[in-house]
């Protein structure tokens, strides 16, 4: 059955945190994600994961987007399984910038979670509300537009995630929100990419607006807000990939938009001047990936019984 996404929500300029430039950001960003990795119910913003080698990359379009839709995916179930999720599910999760809320369904989904799912982009807000509906969980996933800076809840969660969203974040404020809002015993999964000293950390930061990190800062927020480091998982050369298949999927929107495909894209939606930006952009990543210069890692942290 095809599914049919929300063409454009009803938040106004007021509620569309224009004062926030994270969230500007993403309010922007929205036609062109849901072009390139919706329809949906479930849609991702991140990497994903290509464990069997580098596929084909000479395939139609569609080939390309399901592809990327399937390592999005892939990625978040080897995940949930290397954590324990899948012997131990979470009962109330906190997802810490759900983007178009593809996380929140999957643990609503797969796991049969209660999701808290956290943004702050106001117009994300309706479309996981209408993804959830379609996807059979709107009662298990409820959106609220917050900064996790602000979160101020008691063991309200026994498990927090967070799919490349704290680089967003000040991390010891990040892992001290966390430690309150979780139950004794409680994991917190990050799904991050971590930076050396890099030149490019400037670049990379400028273009996705967030300000990345080193693990050994991670790791010091973690035991200072008392959490152990229980799962550290490198996966740097299966995402590499991804930016390949972005690139090949970028270059066949261009074809098609040069070819006068295209007309009819929403407004908001891929231009040539985006695809090439993106794809120079993407180019450089799969560089920095492919040498290590940046890494994607897998970490779970278990919050300490509190005395």
């Amino acid at each position: 059955m095809r599914f049919t996404p929300l063409l454009s929500s009803s938040v106004s300029d007021r509620d569309s945190g224009a004062d926030d430039p994270i969230g500007l950001y993403y309010n922007h960003k929205t036609q062109e994600i849901l072009h390139k990795y919706g329809p949906g119910p479930r849609v991702h913003f991140h990497v994903g994961l290509y464990p069997d080698g580098p596929p084909d990359s000479t395939v139609p379009q569609h080939v390309l987007k399901q592809r990327l839709f399937d390592a999005q995916e892939r990625i978040v179930e080897h995940a949930a399984r290397s954590w324990g999720a899948y012997e131990e599910s979470p009962r109330r999760l906190l997802d810490i910038g759900c983007g178009l809320g593809g996380t929140s369904l999957y643990w609503a989904q797969e796991h049969g979670a209660s999701v808290t799912s956290l943004t702050v982009a106001a117009e994300h807000i309706p479309f996981v509300r209408y993804f959830a509906r379609h996807a059979g969980v709107g009662e298990r996933v409820k959106p609220v537009l917050a900064d996790v800076h602000d979160l101020d809840e008691t063991c309200a969660y026994d498990a927090v995630y967070a799919n490349e969203s704290s680089g967003y974040t000040d991390r010891p404020r990040l892992f001290q929100v966390v430690a309150k809002a979780l139950e004794p015993g409680g994991w917190f999964g990050i799904q991050e990419h971590f930076v050396g000293r890099s030149t490019w950390r400037e670049f990379i930061d400028g273009y996705y607006r967030t300000r990345l990190g080193l693990r050994g800062d991670y790791l010091a927020a973690a035991e200072a807000a008392g959490f152990e480091l229980v799962h550290d998982e490198d996966v740097t050369d299966s995402v590499a990939e991804f930016w390949v298949q972005s690139m090949a999927w970028n270059t066949a929107e261009l074809d098609r938009l040069r070819a006068g495909a295209g007309s009819g894209a929403r407004p908001g939606a891929w231009t040539g001047e985006r695809l090439e930006q993106s794809t120079l952009a993407h180019s450089r990543f799969f560089r920095l990936w492919r040498d290590h210069a940046v890494q994607t890692r897998l970490l779970r942290f278990r919050l300490r019984s509190r005395r």
